[in-house]
């Protein structure tokens, strides 16, 4: 594992220091929200290049979380920071129908992503249990799922209040036909200490902006 590469940011001049220090002394601290992605070009893009579209919509996501700043923030003992590159840590299906873990560095390039991504799941898939490795513990990483049965309009995640946890959790849901276009429901939790609506906003932005231009 190599060692993630971070920079400590300054409290008392940081302007999120009253909300930092507002929200981190509640019991919850997450806030939630359901979006809905136009999927149609992304679909025929991947349709038309042979890519497997769980992998295309996960690099988006990731490749738009290390556009917008405040989702590369972290809490590390008990102290904000910001990391120069988030990775990705996704929950994959067996066929036996638990999951396991699974780490996947992030890449510059899509094209990269899709020849080392395969790798880190097919090893995750070795693994017992639910995988836990030290790479799967990073907090430098976002936390996907995918939940292709459901076309949920909302989520909760488990959590345990007693594990310090500043990660954010996207989870994407089924893919529907509607009005002769494609949609796809994605939940985005983000630590309200760290961010706020507004820069949820400038994350999906971006998201949907990679998704419909067919990188």
């Amino acid at each position: 594992m190599e060692p993630a590469l971070y920079t400590k940011i300054d409290l008392n001049s940081w302007s999120r220091k009253d909300h930092f220090e507002f929200f981190t002394a509640m019991d919850e601290p997450f806030f939630g929200i359901t979006i809905q992605l136009d999927m149609t070009q992304a679909y025929n893009y991947c349709k038309t290049k042979g890519y497997p579209l769980s992998l295309y919509y996960l690099y988006a996501a990731s490749w738009a979380s290390n556009q917008v700043e405040a989702f590369k923030y972290r809490i590390l003992k008990g102290e904000p920071i910001v990391y120069n590159t988030i990775h990705l840590n996704a929950v994959q299906l067996r066929n036996d129908h638990s999951f396991v873990f699974t780490y996947i560095p992030f890449e510059d390039d899509f094209e990269t992503f899709l020849k080392t991504a395969p790798k880190h799941q097919q090893e995750a898939l070795k693994r017992t249990g639910l995988g836990i490795t030290e790479d799967t513990m990073r907090i430098d990483s976002i936390h996907y799922s995918v939940l292709p049965w459901l076309d949920f309009t909302s989520l909760s995640h488990a959590r345990s209040y007693k594990f310090p946890d500043s990660c954010p959790k996207i989870s994407f849901g089924k893919l529907v036909k509607e009005d002769q276009k494609l949609r796809m429901a994605c939940s985005i939790h983000v630590h309200h200490a760290l961010m706020d609506g507004y820069h949820v906003g400038l994350f999906t932005e971006k998201l949907q902006t990679f998704l419909n231009k067919g990188q």
